[in-house]
Formats: structure tokens, sequence, C-alpha cells
């Protein structure tokens, strides 16, 4: 076998910063938990505030602009806006089967172009704008090349290049990627090479699905409200100190009732114990992972990135929003029962459901707002990293840094050189920072500035400042050293430092092709054949 190490990078889907029992959740997410007690917990890491944004940067190294998918998978008629992986980006795929790795993927892909659910017999999966991960680089694949799937009975999955048409009655999506990418990883240990996972999860991503048995454990859990489990994954969050300050938490989102207001309780504790269902099983399927390196003699020689691709989704499943988009019966025939509607509890086969704007605020505790925003609870995920006896830090790690840092850090790992040219384009040069020194106990800090742009809502950090707008609405700035929480904004009194951060957003978005959100999402609706993008 080679002593290069191995590589695994799990991206989770929609998880909240405070989803995980490191970071001050009540869900039982232990094999997650014992990677970052024995390796390394960055609190700054940053994402691109939604999944494919996201998925894009962190697999380019580049910002998901530069990398051709600035919004979603729609093609707006800009190259930055393609909605599919640029020609002249690399993944790290690319870059690192160009070094010598078997490169492996099971999951989510969703940086292939645009696709609607209904109408799978019309997808041109592998066209030049619909690019599979077997074309960017990886040896195997197992998954969906859309951005989300039944998980008892998804819509489409692909095996390498060849369509998956039966399913066992056992089937389950987060179960079966775990199941496949042990597989991949033992092939490459049988040839003797050093591999690189790219296991991307579609949990806990709604539809609320979960195996009954791992509802049950959560049942009585949430019927304190969310009010309530806020302010407790706060407390212990501060008590563990988790941050460098016990910031203020957020207020309750001002779209959110009190607990003692809501209607049907039983139902909206019941979809916080799917969705904690649905991370615990992703952690029970992480541990069994583990369990296959230790046993195949790899555990030692691998370096493991855990990290989620956006905040808490706050989105409403509508029987006539997203919902219309997916299928409503499953492979075998059984109508499904679409849309939060209160008379249907959710987590079985037959439901299809999200559990919406007040748990989301519950998940992205202390901060404030929700994936598809860039205030700190639409960006912000926990980074932990393993490697055993590289890296080790015995208390969590405050650095500022990006999903773009994840490219050079996996490269510098493998010491391997990035390709400059691939199929006859030249590769922008790469964006991020190696993260490696940090995650080895050195002083790092990032030098350039980070930056950050989803549906118009806009913000630069740079050092402990953090400039930052709403769509449509006035600049705010924030110390995120004394107030990451975002609750006292500093624009009047720092108004020179206010400016020229403005003018180095600006420019930065000036020549990345940013499009005004007036102007990219009537192109959107107009793809989508939707009166609004809120689902």
């Amino acid at each position: 076998m080679s002593d290069k190490p191995n590589i695994i990078l799990i991206l989770a889907d929609d998880l909240g910063f405070a989803d995980l029992g490191c970071t001050g959740s009540e869900i039982r997410t232990p094999n997650i938990d014992g990677l970052a007690r024995d390796g390394a917990l960055l609190t700054a890491m940053y994402n691109c505030a939604r999944c494919c944004p996201t998925r894009a940067s962190l697999l380019t190294g580049l910002y998901p602009h530069n990398a051709g998918i600035g919004h979603m998978g729609a093609d707006l008629g800009t190259p930055a806006y393609r909605g599919f992986l640029r020609n002249d980006c690399a993944t790290i795929a690319e870059h690192l089967r160009a070094a010598g790795y078997r490169t492996c993927m099971s999951g989510k892909w969703h940086v292939g172009g645009d696709f609607m659910a209904r109408e799978v017999d019309s997808w041109r999966v592998g066209d030049v704008d619909h690019p599979t991960p077997r074309q960017r680089g990886f040896d195997r694949f197992y998954g969906i090349v859309d951005g989300v799937t039944h998980f008892f009975s998804p819509h489409y999955m692909l095996e390498d290049d060849t369509r998956v048409e039966t399913w066992p009655d056992d089937f389950y999506f987060t179960d079966a990627i775990t199941d496949k990418a042990i597989g991949m990883v033992e092939e490459a240990v049988e040839m003797q090479q050093p591999f690189f996972l790219y296991l991307a999860h579609t949990a806990p991503h709604w539809p609320l699905h979960a195996h009954p048995q791992d509802i049950a454990r959560y049942d009585g859990v949430y019927g304190r409200g969310w009010d309530a489990l806020r302010g407790s994954r706060h407390e212990t969050m501060n008590a563990m100190g988790l941050f460098q300050t016990n910031w203020q938490i957020s207020p309750r989102d001002e779209d959110v009732c009190p607990w003692e207001a809501a209607p049907h309780k039983d139902w909206e504790a019941r979809k916080m114990a799917t969705y904690a269902a649905m991370v615990d099983r992703m952690d029970q399927s992480i541990g069994t992972l583990l369990a296959a390196l230790k046993r195949l003699g790899q555990f030692d020689n691998t370096l493991i990135l855990f990290l989620s691709d956006n905040g808490g989704c706050a989105e409403f499943m509508a029987e006539d929003g997203w919902a219309k988009f997916f299928p409503d019966t499953t492979h075998d025939g059984r109508h499904i029962e679409m849309g939060n509607r209160p008379e249907i509890m959710p987590g079985s086969a037959l439901t299809y459901q999200s559990y919406d704007k007040p748990w989301a605020n519950v998940s992205n505790a202390p901060f404030r707002k929700f994936k598809h925003y860039v205030h700190e609870g639409g960006i912000s995920t926990p980074l932990i990293a393993h490697w055993p006896g590289r890296i080790a830090a015995p208390v969590p790690l405050h650095a500022a840094c990006h999903v773009v840092d994840i490219l050079p850090t996996i490269l510098e790992v493998a010491g391997a050189q990035p390709v400059a040219e691939l199929g006859g384009h030249g590769m922008q040069p790469l964006q991020g920072e190696s993260l490696l020194g940090l995650l080895r106990g050195k002083d790092w800090e990032r030098e350039q500035p980070i930056f950050f742009e989803h549906e118009g809502n806009s913000a630069i950090r740079l050092g402990q400042f953090k400039l930052v707008r709403l769509h449509g609405q006035d600049w705010e700035l924030y110390d995120m050293e004394a107030d990451r929480t975002e609750l006292h904004d500093l624009i009047r009194g720092e108004a020179s430092r206010a400016t020229a951060l403005v003018a180095q957003y600006q420019d930065w978005a000036d020549k990345t092709g940013v499009l005004d959100w007036t102007i990219a999402l009537p192109r959107l609706l107009a793809a989508w054949q939707m009166d609004n993008a809120e689902g």
C-alpha cells in the first residue's frame, strides 16, 4: 500500500451549526463527536449558504461563481451562473487522480445542471451541460445527480454510469451510500492505491424520512418546544467553552411564534424528532465507515474531514411549492402525502415534509438567519478534522476559514500539485489557503478576505470584522470576536472601515461576475416556471 495518506471528505446536507453533540446538541452523534475529541474542531468554518454553491466551491477551491454555480442548477446565461462546473476549474478528484489516488464518491452530486424530478425520462445525464462525477475525475460513483431524494424510494440514482432501477425493501439512502462507500474503500485497498472518498450525504435535508426505531429514540425530547431547546443548546455551548466568547444568543426569529402559541405541538415535536433521527442515523453510518477503516488497517493513515454545506433550512414544504416538483408515488406505486400537513405525522415513506423555520432557528443557535442567507446562521459550520498522530487540538480553533480552503489543504496533505490544464483548458488558480498549519496547532490567520453572495445577500469577512447585508437592505458591520451573533451593528461608528470593506466586496463581485438579484431572479423563475423562489 502507498504511504500516501487516504483522505475522506464527509459533507452533511442542511445540518445546522448546533446539531452535533460536540456543538451543544441533544442529538446523539458519538462518532462525529469522537472525531472532534481526538482531532480538531474549527468553530469558524464558512460555507456558501446553499447546497450546490457550497459543493461547487468545496470541490474546486474556487468561489461558486468562479466554478459556474453562482446560484443553483439553472443556467442563467452568464459564465458565473451556468449551473454546472465550468471547464476552467478542476475538482479534488481530478487533482488527486493525477497524483495517483483512487477517487470515489458516494452520495449527492448536485453540481451538474438542473433536473426536474418528475421528468426523469427526459434527463440528459452526462451531456456537456450535465456532467456526472465520472466525467469530473471520480473513478467510482454511487448516488444522485440532483439535489434531493426520497430516502426510501429515490426517483433517480446512478451507479457509475448506469441507472439503478431497483431497490431492496429495506433501502434507506444514508445507509446505502455508506455501504457503497465502504465497498469502494475495500476495492482501493485491494488495488493498493491511496484513496480519496467524497461521502456526500443528503441527510438531514428534507424530506423528513427516518427509520422508526431512530425516531423512537427522540420520543418526548422535543415536547418542550423550540424556545427551551434553543436556550438549552446555547447554555451547553457556553458550558463547553465552545467559543472564545460566550456571546448573547440572537433573539427568536421574528417570523417564529413562541412555543406556547404554536398550534399542533405534537406534530411540531414529531418533525424535530424525525430530523434528529436523520442526524443520528448519519452518525451511525459514519461509525460503520470508521469501523471498516479500522478493520482494513487504514484508520491511522486517513485524514477525515466533516462539515455541512449550509445552515439549517427554514424552507416550508408547501403542497403547491417545492413539493409539486417531486414524485407523489413510491417506486412500488404507493401514494405519498405531499407537503407539511399537520394531520399527517412525518417520517414514513408515504410522507414528504420539512421541519420549517422554528426548528431551523434551533439548529442554527446561537446565530441569526438560515440557509439562503449570509448572516452567521446561514453560513456557519463546524469543521471537524481527524488524522491520528498528525493533527490534534485540545481546544476548539477559532480562525475564520472557508470551504475554498479545503482543496488546498487536501493537496498539501497528499503532497500533490494542482493540475494546470485539463482537457485542453487552462485552470483558474485556486482561491483558498491551506489549513494544515492551523490543524497542526500553528498560528494561522487567513491572508485574504472571505466573500459571500447568494440571492443578493452579501458579505465580506476580513480579520475580526464582517460586513453583511440582506438583499435590498443596508449594510451592517460586526466585530466577530466580540459579537458573532450579529446583535450590535457598528457601522455608524466605523464608517471608514465599512466604506473600505464595501469597496473590496464590490471589486470582488464585479470581477467574479455576480449578477444583481433583481436581474437574476426573473431568469430563475422563468427557468423553474415558478411565481417565487421561496418554495
